[in-house]
């Protein structure tokens, strides 16, 4: 009987580890995720700068750069403790998306980036409200000490891809 009981307080014990492991995973996955993120829409960002034909997407280009710039060392703050390491990948989303955009010019361009950007945030914005509400603390502040920031780019995204 105390046989049973033993091996019932070790199974118990390993499912606790195991579901706080799951929980790191979870939080290092959408940590990866999130810098790989603003990888994207930096170089995303920097191409509208580059390329944009209204004056409205060379402006929301400089502001994902800034912005996601700053997210993206907030991201690697809190990753480090999490040993995160440092990456310059893109989503490959966004490495489809750049090729996409290095084909068109023009209003052509403008459109097919306002449309993706919309696309894009509002994903984001809803993995970071999934993430907010369940993630560990510091990944969860960190998650919800972002979204105004998605909000505000779906925002202005939304307002260019207007036709």
């Amino acid at each position: 009987m105390a046989t049973h009981r033993i091996f019932a307080a070790v199974a118990f014990a390993a499912g606790i580890i195991a579901s706080s492991q799951a929980l790191a995973k979870s939080d290092s996955d959408f940590l990866t995720d999130a810098i790989k993120g603003d990888n994207s829409e930096v170089a995303l960002g920097t191409v509208a700068t580059q390329k944009g034909d209204s004056k409205g997407v060379k402006a929301f280009g400089q502001t994902l750069v800034k912005d996601h710039g700053k997210a993206k060392k907030q991201a690697l703050a809190v990753g480090k403790k999490l040993g995160i390491a440092d990456t310059d990948d893109l989503t490959e989303e966004a490495t489809a998306e750049m090729t996409k955009l290095n084909g068109l010019s023009g209003t052509a361009f403008d459109q097919e980036f306002a449309t993706y950007m919309v696309s894009d945030h509002q994903k984001d914005i809803a993995e970071f409200q999934d993430e907010a509400k369940t993630g560990s603390s510091k990944v969860a502040k960190l998650a919800k000490k972002t979204l105004p920031t998605l909000e505000k780019h779906l925002k202005m995204a939304q307002s260019l891809a207007k036709p």
